[in-house]
């Protein structure tokens, strides 16, 4: 099953067959999770199991990290996914609303640049992953694969692995102006999977066949490699709450994300437990 399947299936399991058993089963709250959708197929996943035990029913959207601190600041949702650190702005938006604000990190990931695997191209270096999305490499021949113009895909600025890409890559230098605005790690897989012009970058858990996974600075995207610190795009996936407000089952589902099976299931979606 594909990645973009398998959310799908997912979010009809967790948005519609939840419910559905709670009515059943008498399912005791319901906890409110929106944000990053680099970490929705950890949190979906999650809420499987979660419900299985608790009967809590686990409500998931993915809108982007920056989307989710401003529900949870504004107090629309439970927890805020985030695969990027909140800003000091953020914070002190908070702050003024009288909120307190508890980051948990729970799971460690790795921002990959793919393209379409008829591409010859296998490494980039940061540098040469800058210039193409500056604009200042236009052609796959500028470095070392065919005669043919470079389609650039990216996410789009709400996006948390947006964010970390324009520090860690781009250096906070514009993405090119013709660059194809993706709102989804999904959608950047099915753009570049079926472009051979293009190159796209994704969180690793997304990474499938569809696609080929470049090496940056000749370093491979293990997550050997991302857990000692190798990789150079590598980062921290956060959950977000009112320190001030939490409702016990909110914690308790974070509190489960970072329990032995709670990591054994980060794992298995392709990301790298935060413990061992």
């Amino acid at each position: 099953m594909t990645i973009k399947n398998y959310i799908i299936a997912v979010l009809l399991i967790v948005t519609v067959g939840l419910p559905m058993l709670a009515c059943k089963k008498e399912a005791k709250e319901k906890v409110v999770v929106k944000g990053s959708t680099t970490v929705l197929p950890i949190a979906q996943r999650a809420a499987e199991f979660f419900y299985e035990k608790n009967k809590v029913i686990i409500s998931l959207s993915g809108t982007g990290s920056g989307d989710g601190i401003k529900s949870l600041i504004d107090g629309s949702c439970d927890i805020a996914n985030s695969s990027r650190e909140m800003h000091e702005v953020e914070l002190e938006m908070a702050k003024r609303k009288g909120e307190t604000i508890k980051e948990v990190a729970i799971a460690y990931d790795m921002i990959v640049p793919i393209v379409h695997p008829s591409n010859p191209v296998k490494n980039l270096s940061l540098e040469q992953l800058k210039a193409i999305y500056e604009g200042t490499i236009t052609n796959w021949k500028q470095v070392g694969g065919n005669n043919e113009k470079i389609v650039v895909v990216s996410r789009d600025s709400s996006s948390g692995t947006f964010e970390v890409w324009e520090s860690k890559v781009m250096k906070n230098v514009e993405v090119r102006k013709d660059a194809l605005l993706q709102a989804s790690n999904g959608a950047i897989i099915q753009a570049v999977s079926q472009n051979p012009k293009a190159i796209g970058y994704v969180g690793y858990g997304y990474l499938n066949d569809t696609v080929k996974v470049l090496f940056v600075n000749s370093v491979e995207p293990t997550i050997e490699n991302g857990k000692n610190g190798i990789y150079p795009i590598a980062r921290k996936l956060y959950m977000y709450v009112n320190k001030a407000e939490i409702k016990p089952a909110a914690q308790n589902f974070i509190d489960f994300i970072l329990s032995p099976e709670g990591q054994s299931i980060v794992k298995e979606t392709g990301f790298i437990p935060i413990k061992e």
